[in-house]
Formats: C-alpha cells, structure tokens, sequence
C-alpha cells in the first residue's frame, strides 16, 4: 500500500518544515517546477509511469535537495516493479528529511516486494517512532511481519492498525486471514461474516469467506461468495496469484485451493 503522491508546491513547504536548506526560488522555476508536476501526474493518472518517472527526473535536477520529488520518483519506479532505484530513491530523501515518515513507508513496501522482510519490518517500525497512530504502517508492519512466519505478532499489529481506524477495511480482512491461520477458524468465519456485510463489494474478503465456507461443507453459500468474488475482481482464480501477490497466509490458500479444486 503506497502512500500518496506529494505535489511540488507540498514538497517545498516540506522543505521549511524540517529546516532543510532551501535557495530563493523565481517565479520562472516555480512555474517550471509546476509543470514538470503537472505532467508527472498527468502521465501517472494515464498509467504511464515510465513517462512520469522521466518528469521526476527532471524535476530532481532542478530541485535536487527536495525531498518530496525524490519520494515521488521512488513511487513511480516502485510501480514500474524497479525495486532497487525506488529503495535509493526513498533512501535519498529520507537523507534529506529524516523525519518524513512516507519515505520510510513506501521504502518498506519495496523491501516487502523483495521479501527483505528484516529491513521492511525497520522501515514501518520506523514510520511509527514517526507517529505511533499511523495505521497503515502497523497494517504494513503485520504484512511484513506474516510474510516472515511472525503470525502473533502480525496479528498483533493488525488489530492496532484496525484499533486507529475502525474503517480499515483491508486491516480487518488481514487480522481475519491471521485469525484462521493461527487456529482462530470460527473467530476468523465470524469475522469474514460480518466484513461481507459491510463491505459487499470487497472481493478479498468474499474469497476468504467462500474458502472458509467451503471447508466447513457450506458448499452453496460458498458458490453464492465465489460468484460475487470473481464478478468484481477474476485474480483470485490464480492462486500463484492469492499466494505470492496477493500474500495470503498458508492454511487460507491451501483452504482455497480445496474449493478451486472442488476438493
């Protein structure tokens, strides 16, 4: 889960804000650095990240002790799966705002895709020295802290994460997964029940109910879940997908797998 995108005029506020040297601008480089900016998004809303990733470039030229514009390029390289040049990308402006806690995040989510899950599990820990209400990073944190066989304390970590936003609704279905991993299957059933209610069109959680459904023999209320499943999101016919991409715990994809199977 990428944090936001920051724009240039964001960027240099950001510059004062943590007393980073900052050069008189004129008014002909700020109307550069805009466009630069406006292209950049332009190409990103167009899914053009190569594109966009030159933009940021550019932009780095011209405003090289910006920390925002190097974040930014990170993020696009990070969506361009350039996991490497992101990490230096997000390490350059943590060098120029250490107290910038994105950076960090997003550095987490690179190393998370590289399966370095000692350095990702730093860089969310980090996030939250940072700003300890920060509920995506305790998200990101159980992510990284699951991906390393920690279930306890992934679960832990998403429970804090649906602790400071009760809306999270990817949190609630990570706590869920963890809940059936470690044991918790009719804790974890309730939990999928209840999260289909309230969020219907979340294709995650309708996978996880239709694969716990069907282990427990509720083979018609878990066709009823599949349908609605594949009907918004068809990726969860993959389970290389569900297992690699996606991350879901061990006992959930083998659960799943029964049901593609019809096992």
């Amino acid at each position: 889960m990428i944090r936001h995108l920051i724009c240039l005029i964001c960027a240099i506020c950001l510059l004062f804000s943590f007393n980073l040297p900052v050069f008189a601008l004129t008014e002909t480089q700020i109307q550069e650095g805009e466009n630069l900016t406006n292209q950049a998004f332009t190409a990103i809303s167009n899914g053009d990240f190569d594109q966009a990733e030159s933009f940021f470039t550019d932009l780095i030229a011209k405003f090289p002790e910006n920390p925002a514009v190097w974040s930014n390029r990170g993020n696009v390289r990070l969506n361009q799966n350039k996991f490497d040049e992101a990490i230096a990308d997000f390490t350059n402006s943590i060098d120029l705002a250490p107290d910038y806690p994105d950076a960090y995040l997003n550095r987490g989510i690179a190393y998370e895709l590289q399966q370095n899950w000692d350095s990702a599990i730093a860089d969310y820990q980090q996030v939250l020295a940072i700003d300890a209400k920060d509920a995506m990073a305790y998200n990101n944190l159980g992510n990284a802290l699951a991906g390393a066989g920690n279930w306890e304390e992934a679960l832990a970590n998403y429970g804090k994460a649906t602790q400071l936003n009760p809306n999270f609704a990817l949190a609630h279905t990570n706590y869920a997964l963890i809940l059936y991993q470690t044991g918790l299957k009719d804790k974890a059933l309730r939990s999928f029940r209840n999260l289909v209610r309230k969020y219907p069109m979340f294709a995650d959680v309708r996978a996880a109910l239709t694969a716990v459904l069907w282990e427990n023999g509720q083979q018609g209320e878990a066709e009823s879940n599949w349908v609605a499943t594949v009907g918004v999101d068809s990726r969860y016919q993959d389970l290389t997908w569900v297992e690699n991409v996606r991350r879901w715990p061990p006992l959930m994809v083998a659960a799943l797998e029964k049901f593609i199977k019809l096992q």
